[in-house]
């Protein structure tokens, strides 16, 4: 009897989670208490309830304590010693970690506590569908999560530079890149001020 063909490898979450929280303070965004739990587990478990089986998640600012704190199960933590320097840097200490054969990522970003399990789902139904770029739509404006199919792994890694991140790869690939629309499962809104904070955990903040 014939073997059964490999399954394919995953897609995998690719949680940018190293920033530093600067306008906040000087808090770590990965460490913010969400719903009983830090953003980056929020983020995690968000990824893992859409359908992705493998995980990576980015660390920057504080990175001992967040490996310390926070419960990262199955997820390969990668360091990035460079990420004062913006996004793009952490874009590509997670490509570089990613394992060989991987098909695609899903870039979240760890301060965007309105991504739902469902807005993830449809991203990757997307990929599964033949799409090789893609992003989460809020009424017809781009926002995230991005998915990222391995043919532009390298070109990603060579454009991500300060803060841009995928911005360049995906204005340098308009009609290759499908938009999926999740404003009505999802929101679209980041945490970044003190502001934000208090509308998003209110009294919870610690």
């Amino acid at each position: 009897m014939a073997n059964p063909a490999p399954s394919p490898a995953p897609v995998t979450a690719l949680v940018l989670a190293a920033g530093g929280g600067r306008r906040l303070g000087g808090r770590p965004k990965a460490l913010i208490r969400y719903r009983g739990r830090t953003l980056l587990e929020h983020t995690l478990a968000v990824a893992r309830a859409g359908g992705c089986a493998a995980t990576v998640a980015v660390l920057g600012a504080a990175g001992e304590e967040v490996r310390a704190t926070a419960a990262l199960g199955d997820c390969l933590a990668v360091d990035n010693p460079d990420w004062a320097t913006g996004m793009g840097s952490s874009l590509r200490a997670g490509l570089a970690a990613l394992h060989p054969g991987t098909p695609a990522v899903l870039v979240l970003l760890v301060d965007t506590p309105g991504v739902t399990p469902a807005a993830v789902a449809r991203l990757l139904a997307a990929h599964a569908a033949g799409a090789e770029l893609a992003a989460a739509g809020y009424d017809g404006r781009r926002g995230h999560p991005v998915l990222i199919g391995a043919r532009y792994f390298a070109e990603t890694a060579s454009t991500a530079v300060g803060d841009a991140g995928a911005r360049a790869l995906l204005a340098a690939h308009p009609q290759a890149l499908r938009l999926v629309e999740c404003g009505d499962v999802a929101g679209p809104e980041d945490l970044d001020t003190p502001e934000d904070l208090a509308r998003w955990t209110g009294p919870q903040a610690d």
